[in-house]
């Protein structure tokens, strides 16, 4: 199976994620209340190249949209749903891939009343191992806004290294922005995978 197909088939069929406080899984229409309670925070998008939602039916759209992904097998987001509640309380996956060169971006948003609690790690070190293992990458990188110092943390405690800053990389609510780079290698994260 060539490594585009073997990616468009994890897509279209996104396997559940499980970590010892959450479950990462695929999106429905009945996420619409959960994310539209964090995609409406100002703070939540702050540094994201997506606006506000400021109606439920923006988050609708934005499921649809996912599930339409999911259909086509293109890259689309899991659900980040806290085991002991059983809500959403954010997304995260590969918003872009590139099979050919084995490589794909992890991206991920979390709803503010679970900053802090080491939620983003362990959801982002679920979805690199299911990158590497599954979807065989041999790397993935993040960007992210160099204010942005939370997700920053989080890109560090993955293992990601930082490679450096492109000036003004992204356009996101009309105004250009510097992206922070991040990486992590396959043996790199399988190296840490053994440590641990």
């Amino acid at each position: 199976m060539s490594a585009d197909l073997q990616v468009r088939n994890l897509f279209g069929n996104l396997p559940e994620l499980v970590t010892p406080r959450l479950v990462l899984r695929k999106l429905t229409m009945e996420d619409a209340e959960d994310g539209f309670a964090y995609a409406r925070e100002p703070e939540v998008v702050r540094y994201m190249t997506w606006e506000v939602h400021r109606t439920i039916e923006d988050t609708r759209k934005y499921l649809r949209d996912t599930l339409e992904r999911y259909a086509a097998q293109q890259p689309a987001s899991w659900a980040i749903v806290l085991k002991e509640s059983g809500r959403m309380i954010g997304n995260g996956g590969f918003p872009r891939w590139a099979p050919e060169h084995a490589r794909g971006e992890l991206g991920y948003v979390l709803a503010r009343r679970c900053w802090g609690r080491g939620l983003a790690t362990e959801a982002a070190q679920a979805m690199l191992a299911c990158g590497f293992r599954q979807m065989n990458f041999h790397r993935i990188y993040a960007n992210c806004d160099p204010c942005n110092v939370a997700s920053r943390r989080v890109l560090e405690k993955l293992g990601m290294k930082f490679e450096g800053i492109a000036r003004q990389d992204t356009l996101a609510r009309g105004q250009f922005h510097d992206s922070c780079m991040y990486a992590i290698l396959r043996e790199e994260f399988e190296a840490q995978a053994g440590v641990k």
